[in-house]
């Protein structure tokens, strides 16, 4: 090899080797936080007077900064003891990665929660990110949160599987999963990227999310009316621990059976889960709304040094 050779691969080769050396590293590379705020067009019920059965709907704007903002999705499994459940979540899973993919290049955070299979994920840095982030203690255990009677007697739909007939998980599970359940991991159809994180634990999340100053969450995944409201990481926690929580409701769905109690089709009964949600929790947005930042907002600022010559010339 001439000298002229070896002079333009080194810096090749060097960047390959500093792409290793960080690859394994014991601590995985931070999230970096860019400029760029949210336009998110949230969606709210206000129940006047209260007890009134009168709900008033209104829409507001709500700017969010992506360096604070982090999705996270929940449950959303490769499959489900429920087929129509998995059915759904698989004809999902395309659209929510493409909203995920937009909102992570803005420098959104995305955490995924599969709960259940992070044995799956062991060692990975995603997993690895969200582990390593020091302690934080929380004014409460954070821990599943269930509604109370009051919540329970207004809630708009009962849970059930809508399989025509429901056959009941034998097993065997696979060996990375706790419990005994037919789910392994996330949906291969949600990418897992960059500068992700992995967890199913309400406290690493916390601990992750102080640490990073996140402060504002969208939820997305399944099911609206079981892990999206009571999972450690659900609306319902994230609200009593004082963090800004939306709800991404043409991303998400119900556990709910036409056969039980409205009598509505299952997307109705979704509906009525987020109008719920919308009433007595929190706002809902579209995943569009994560797609972009207010123009102007992501730079580059004054200060900074603007491009020596215009791209393309």
């Amino acid at each position: 090899m001439n000298r002229r050779r070896f002079v333009v691969l080194m810096p090749v080769w060097a960047g390959i080797a500093v792409g290793r050396a960080r690859a394994g590293s014991e601590s995985p590379p931070k999230h970096p936080k860019v400029p760029g705020t949210l336009r998110l067009r949230a969606r709210r019920r206000v129940e006047r007077p209260p007890g009134s059965g009168r709900v008033w709907l209104s829409e507001d704007e709500l700017p969010w900064e992506a360096a604070q903002t982090a999705i996270i999705i929940i449950d959303m499994w490769d499959t489900h003891t429920c087929h129509a459940a998995a059915q759904r979540v698989s004809g999902m899973a395309p659209r929510m990665n493409e909203i995920v993919t937009a909102a992570r290049n803005l420098g959104v955070m995305v955490i995924h929660a599969p709960s259940d299979t992070m044995k799956y994920y062991e060692g990975r840095p995603e997993r690895l990110r969200m582990q390593r982030a020091p302690m934080v203690t929380a004014p409460f255990p954070i821990r599943e949160v269930r509604p109370d009677e009051e919540k329970l007697r207004k809630f708009p739909i009962e849970a059930g599987c809508d399989d025509p007939v429901f056959t009941e998980f034998k097993g065997p599970a696979p060996p990375t999963t706790r419990g005994f359940y037919p789910w392994q991991r996330q949906h291969p159809a949600i990418d897992i990227a960059g500068f992700d994180g992995i967890s199913d634990s309400g406290q690493e999340i916390y601990n992750f999310c102080r640490q990073e100053g996140m402060t504002n969450f969208a939820l997305m995944g399944v099911h609206a009316n079981i892990c999206i409201l009571n999972r450690p990481f659900g609306v319902r926690s994230l609200k009593r621990l004082g963090f800004n929580v939306v709800v991404v409701r043409d991303l998400t769905d119900a556990m709910y059976d036409p056969r039980q109690r409205p009598f509505v089709s299952h997307a109705r009964g979704t509906e009525l889960v987020v109008e719920h949600i919308e009433t007595y929790w929190c706002p809902s947005i579209l995943g569009e709304d994560l797609t972009h930042v207010i123009p102007g907002t992501a730079g580059p600022f004054p200060g900074q040094r603007p491009a020596s010559k215009p791209v393309g010339r």
